[in-house]
């Protein structure tokens, strides 16, 4: 199958130089000067030679509007459609967004699938990431084994908007508990706490979490993971996810927390820096703290 790339940035690069590095010829397009070669691919003169010539395409877009903008728009994806081609969205976005698409390329012959991404940049560089699939599972097993080049494990979930679906609700927890956890860090910090060793209670307690177990670990030694979710990325998520419970009809009693969390990290600075910077954040109306650093009075062991 020939292989169409669309969005080649923090994630879509890393997951198109795997699919390069296992000898597949990528054809990629994105807007910013010299990103498909730096990825691995051969830049596309467009969306339009993507969609003349890919059997299967890939997306990693930004949100809901980039992806309708690329599938709807003029001389988009959803205009080239042609029987028999898999449209393969690893964006984060709306479920009824992802329905209202699959139904009109479903109408052309073509299939759209959704498969949210769980696991971050280094995952994705290890060929390790989780995916959340939503559509056709025929359609899926056809292109498992291009998705097997940068994911470790794939997860049918159901129909259209299903696979989004799960990545809005992964997200969301992945949200509070970064946020959380990173408020009792500094909580501690400020305390006279020392950091490892309060990480250690922690993850030997009932707090533990994703974000305990696999984020501060490094975090207290000044290690931030560099290349992940941005604080700006996480506030759109966490507002999906409550678009998302309104529709269904679900309350939504805890996103407040995240949304204050990284929507303070954004006005402070760290909009474009990963997520797991919202600590600094806090840390800074805080009176300057960091969980990394010895703080004014400490003595070195």
């Amino acid at each position: 199958m020939s292989v169409g790339f669309v969005g080649l940035g923090n994630m879509g690069g890393r997951i198109a130089r795997r699919l390069a590095g296992a000898g597949h010829r990528v054809l990629g397009h994105d807007p910013v000067p010299g990103a498909a070669e730096r990825a691995g691919a051969t830049p596309a003169a467009g969306l339009a030679e993507v969609a003349r010539t890919a059997d299967v395409i890939l997306l990693s877009l930004p949100d809901s509007r980039a992806v309708e903008a690329v599938v709807l728009g003029d001389g988009g994806l959803l205009a080239h459609a042609r029987a028999g081609q898999i449209v393969v969205d690893l964006s984060t976005s709306a479920p009824a967004t992802t329905r209202r698409i699959a139904a009109l390329l479903d109408a052309e012959g073509a299939c759209f699938l959704d498969a949210g991404v769980s696991g971050g940049a280094a995952a994705a560089e290890r060929g390790a990431l989780t995916l959340m699939a939503g559509g056709d599972r025929a359609a899926l097993d056809r292109v498992r084994p291009l998705l097997e080049t940068f994911a470790q494990r794939i997860f049918h979930l159901g129909g259209p908007g299903a696979g989004h679906s799960a990545k809005l609700l992964n997200n969301f927890l992945n949200a509070v508990s970064l946020a959380a956890t990173s408020e009792v860090m500094i909580a501690g910090r400020k305390a006279g706490l020392d950091p490892e060793a309060l990480l250690e209670v922690l993850n030997a307690s009932s707090g533990a979490n994703w974000a305990t177990a696999n984020r501060f670990p490094h975090i207290v030694r000044g290690d931030y993971l560099e290349g992940g979710l941005t604080s700006a990325l996480m506030t759109k998520d966490v507002v999906l996810y409550v678009d998302h419970l309104r529709e269904l009809g679900v309350p939504s009693l805890n996103a407040a927390g995240p949304l204050a969390s990284f929507g303070l990290a954004a006005n402070l600075g760290y909009a474009d820096q990963i997520s797991n910077r919202v600590v600094d954040a806090i840390g800074d109306v805080a009176g300057g703290v960091r969980v990394h650093e010895k703080q004014h009075g400490e003595q070195e062991d």
